[in-house]
């Protein structure tokens, strides 16, 4: 079970300001709140560049959510899961223990989870007369439950940039192309125009496209080309219209 006041770590390991509003912010969850633990989980995946928080420390997260029984997150079922370092390393697919500390640590520092130190630094589960657990030293997912709707529009954010990225790419490779064909049609047909200047300038644009680019940058790129595309097109119907 959850306590009401703020936990410190066991150890040397320091206390921050930022721990303590991860903590603050985890009791601010909804009474009822239940979300389903891999769905978190993908949104976090997807969301990541927003969040903050890197690959390896997601199949760490991965790890610790399969010690979690149910599928569903609440605070109904307890929010703590105990396993021990060699126990996550083996689900983590062998994952050096330094390394395994290290990402620990990033998904404390990023608010991903909270660290409930027992007194002895130990991770384990105390159980009560009735057989159920009466307290538990771990890590506690509450953070993952209170967060759940911003991680779910971070993942939102990135699918909505991926596929405005994505029409801005047709859109290029459209102009591109249609740019293409109709100047060489237009030489190759000897329509009057200064068509080695304008494939002079399209070879320009597609020359400075970079590989691996964001929406910003080819926004300016997509207006150059449909600039040169109107000029193309003015061309063609001033000749279409004289013949």
């Amino acid at each position: 079970m959850e306590t009401g006041i703020a936990t410190t770590p066991f150890g040397r390991r320091p206390m921050s300001l930022a721990m303590l509003a991860a903590q603050n912010e985890s009791r601010e969850i909804p009474k009822g709140r239940v979300v389903d633990k891999w769905q978190i989980y993908r949104n976090l995946c997807e969301g990541k560049s927003i969040v903050g928080i890197g690959d390896r420390a997601l199949a760490v997260l991965n790890a610790l959510l399969s010690f979690y029984p149910d599928s569903e997150l609440s605070e109904e079922n307890g929010l703590i899961v105990f396993p021990s370092n060699a126990q996550l390393s083996l689900r983590a697919h062998g994952m050096p223990d330094a390394t395994l500390r290290r990402h620990l640590a990033a998904l404390v520092d990023c608010g991903l989870i909270i660290r409930r130190d027992s007194p002895n630094g130990k991770r384990y589960a105390r159980k009560g007369r009735g057989g159920g657990i009466e307290e538990a030293f771990g890590f506690s997912l509450v953070p993952l439950l209170a967060r759940a709707y911003e991680f779910e529009a971070a993942a939102e954010r990135v699918r909505a940039d991926n596929r405005a990225l994505r029409l801005m790419r047709e859109r290029i490779t459209l102009h591109r192309r249609d740019i293409h064909k109709l100047i060489e049609a237009a030489s190759d047909e000897d329509v009057p125009g200064d068509w080695g200047g304008l494939w002079k300038r399209f070879r320009q644009v597609v020359e400075a496209i970079p590989r691996r680019t964001c929406i910003a940058e080819l926004e300016p790129i997509a207006a150059k080309l449909a600039s040169l595309r109107d000029d193309v097109d003015k061309l063609l119907e001033t000749h279409m219209k004289s013949t």
